[in-house]
């Protein structure tokens, strides 16, 4: 989900951590801004999907975000990618969240 946030320029760079609490590897995260209002890149991030309720969408039915301007991440059968790649392929899935 971080290399599709970085591809579609949400993100300015990330870097992945062998260790962290417990153990655990950690992502880092550069957030990009625009450098003339100086306000980040991401208006919103919601998250969809949850663990209680599982949100899913056939090709034909995934949300386009704020016409097309913001992404919906959709975790399919051929992996996690975009709600535009979703439609391109045809192939529909669980909706994870929405960028804007």
């Amino acid at each position: 989900m971080t290399e599709i946030l970085y591809n579609q320029g949400f993100i300015h760079k990330y870097k992945f951590q062998e260790e962290g609490f417990n153990g655990q590897g950690s992502i880092r995260i550069a957030l990009k801004y625009d450098p003339r209002t100086k306000q980040p890149v991401i208006r919103k991030l919601g998250r969809i999907s949850t663990c209680g309720l599982r949100k899913y969408s056939k090709a034909a039915d995934l949300p386009r975000i704020i016409n097309g301007l913001g992404v919906a991440i959709v975790s399919t059968s051929k992996g996690v990618m975009t709600d535009k790649q979703a439609r391109a392929e045809n192939v529909g899935g669980e909706v994870l969240c929405y960028v804007y």
